[in-house]
């Protein structure tokens, strides 16, 4: 008996800890972010670490040296962006990016980093057309 609660114990503790790598390993690749609507209904939330994400909106990209502008859309609100560095070379107006950092008092996302969000549609290259010979 002692021996089968022993082996009951050592399946649990490996369950559990499969489970714990499972869940980490899950939790990098999965990217949860706030729109512009929520981070500007509750600018305290967002004054703590968050991901933003939206559509950057055409027409607002900018550099001023070494800062980055633009603003964020999704469904009607915008939020100004400013993010010190070079964004992804995908990075571009009309495409969805998400962006982590924090709201300022003046309202405008301070983000110290930018992913470009890829939609899940797989589009092929346009074929270029062969010489005839």
């Amino acid at each position: 008996m002692i021996r089968r609660t022993g082996r009951v114990a050592l399946i649990g503790v490996l369950l559990a800890g499969g489970g714990l790598l499972v869940t980490s390993a899950l939790r990098d690749t999965l990217t949860y972010y706030r729109t512009p609507g929520e981070v500007l209904a509750e600018p305290e939330l967002a004054r703590e670490r968050v991901r933003l994400g939206g559509d950057v909106v055409p027409g607002s990209l900018r550099r001023e040296g070494d800062l980055v502008v633009f603003k964020l859309a999704e469904a009607g609100h915008e939020v100004v962006v400013h993010q010190r560095g070079v964004p992804p070379e995908t990075f571009r107006e009309g495409e969805s990016a998400v962006v982590e950092g924090r709201l300022s008092t003046d309202g405008v996302f301070r983000a110290d980093h930018v992913e470009v969000r890829h939609g899940n549609e797989y589009r092929p290259a346009e074929a270029e057309p062969s010489d005839a010979r």
